[in-house]
């Protein structure tokens, strides 16, 4: 007799079951999730992100920044190879903003209601490329950031020659198609959507990139700047307010600055051929780079007594380690396991707040200097934009702290002094040495215009066992190891087409002057 109830409970349930699955997808789906990202918010992630460290190689090949020790550290400061340092802009720039940005750019290329947003998106993107291609030669780019939408998760590597004359175009004709008219772009971390500002960052970008064919091609170079500089596309960074940068917060730190703030900070010292530059051109900026502390191993609340009187400042010679570096007959001695070297002011310039730039009028003016000198543009005179891009470094630093106040009077005295005093007879060294002050803790920069430049003149490291590859100074970066284990033969594609994935190959613009 049970059997009578155990059928209508079995068929009651079958019943409830059918009527649940009429409904599952709607009765499962969270109405208040979103179902898609705004490409504004990858566009402001990919900004952010595009501040990367650079201080393991790009700091230390151009001597501003200088490491004793090896192990997890080790990089440009011994010329060695040293995958986990090496590989960091690869990994960061493709696994952040290269694949937030190629999202951007597949969601609004076919909006016109989001144009604007889409030309910035190319703009930043192409500058991530121009990254990739001044540090590592051919890099993906055809087939980059694919594995999602296409499913191409082995990309070939592109000739880095034609990828630059791709940047080139984005760069140009991007800067054509803002519309001061068109759509906000609120999320903007740069300009707030400021279209006038975005076309000088496209076009001072440009300038950057036609510059580095000097030594290559000084008939593409000149043609390059023109454009660049053509007030009828907007023309270039005119002050301060243009400066491209992240300003970073408490919540959100300078990734640099957790580095020499944290458990290193004793670790990290100024190069000695930066402190003594600064020092014999009695440049007034040393005053709040660096910093000679009573204890250098404590945070900034236990450092102690803190020395920036320039007289004092002494950078740490290269070519040492931690141990051979006591023999130097230069040698101040040690405070604890720290040594007795200038470091980086962290009330200043090593702030975790500090702002990353990426593009400044600073370096803007030195480089139309520099054109100026060299014949491609015919604006100003290379004097003036030499001492503009001087005074736009000097108050720049303001951004550093309300503390920083370089008066218009020490800025004067300095222009006025023997080295610094324009020479046109050296115009070329002296603008490039500024060029390598004004792109203090822009490394990735300052090492391009090096290569590009030979200026400053720096003695090589020539550290004991360095990478056999290397002459003189490191002049690109390996590709990771891991690249080279998930993608094999592209790799050694690429390898064999730029002549040798080492430290001492060249990438193309990069040929003698």
């Amino acid at each position: 007799m049970k059997i009578n109830y155990i059928i209508p409970s079995f068929l009651a349930i079958s019943l409830g079951l059918i009527s649940c699955d009429k409904d599952f997808e709607e009765i499962n789906t969270n109405p208040i999730e979103p179902v898609s990202l705004d490409p504004v918010y990858q566009f402001s992630d990919a900004q952010q992100s595009s501040a990367i460290p650079t201080y393991h190689y790009q700091g230390e090949i151009v001597q501003q920044i200088n490491v004793p020790y090896g192990g997890v550290l080790e990089g440009g400061n011994r010329n060695s190879y040293n995958d986990i340092n090496s590989s960091l802009a690869f990994t960061d720039l493709y696994n952040g903003p290269i694949r937030e940005l190629e999202d951007v750019i597949r969601k609004t290329q076919d909006d016109p209601d989001r144009s604007n947003l889409y030309n910035m998106a190319r703009i930043m993107r192409a500058y991530c490329y121009q990254f990739l291609v001044d540090t590592y030669g051919d890099v993906p780019y055809t087939n980059a950031a694919q594995g999602f939408t296409q499913q191409e998760y082995f990309p070939v590597y592109d000739d880095q020659s034609a990828i630059y004359e791709d940047v080139l175009n984005e760069y140009e004709q991007a800067v054509e198609a803002l519309d001061p008219n068109g759509d906000i772009v609120g999320g903007d971390l740069f300009y707030d959507g400021d279209i006038s500002k975005w076309k000088k960052f496209g076009n001072s970008l440009l300038l950057r990139a036609g510059m580095r064919y000097t030594a290559l091609n000084e008939d593409k170079a000149a043609a390059i700047v023109q454009t660049a500089v053509d007030p009828s596309r907007g023309g270039v960074m005119s002050s301060n307010d243009d400066n491209a940068y992240i300003q970073f917060n408490a919540t959100f730190p300078n990734a640099s600055s957790s580095l020499l703030l944290g458990g290193e900070r004793a670790n990290y010292y100024l190069g000695e051929p930066f402190v003594e530059y600064l020092k014999n051109t009695n440049d007034p900026r040393l005053e709040y780079i660096a910093v000679l502390y009573e204890n250098p191993s404590n945070t900034l609340s236990g450092v102690g007594e803190t020395n920036t009187d320039p007289e004092d400042q002494i950078g740490m010679p290269y070519g040492y380690d931690e141990n051979s570096i006591e023999s130097d007959q230069d040698f101040p001695g040690k405070i604890g396991t720290a040594f007795k070297y200038s470091q980086f002011n962290r009330a200043t310039v090593a702030r975790l707040d500090a702002p990353e730039y990426l593009v400044t009028y600073a370096q803007t003016q030195l480089l139309l200097a520099e054109a100026n000198q060299r014949g491609y543009i015919s604006t100003g005179s290379a004097q003036e934009h030499y001492e503009a891009g001087i005074k736009g470094h000097m108050t720049q630093t303001a951004l550093y702290g309300e503390t920083l106040n370089i008066t218009s009077e020490q800025q004067e005295a300095y222009l006025q002094g023997p080295e610094v005093a324009f020479d046109p007879s050296r115009a070329l060294e002296q603008i490039n040495e500024q060029y390598w002050i004004a792109s203090f803790r822009i490394w990735q920069e300052a090492w391009a215009n090096f290569r590009r430049s030979g200026y400053p003149d720096l003695d090589p490291i020539d550290f004991p066992g360095q990478d056999p590859s290397v002459d003189d100074f490191i002049l690109r970066l390996p590709y990771p190891v891991r690249e080279l284990s998930v993608n094999q033969s592209n790799v050694e594609a690429a390898a064999a087409n730029i002549g040798g994935d080492n430290l001492g190959t060249p990438v193309f613009w990069d040929v003698p002057n």
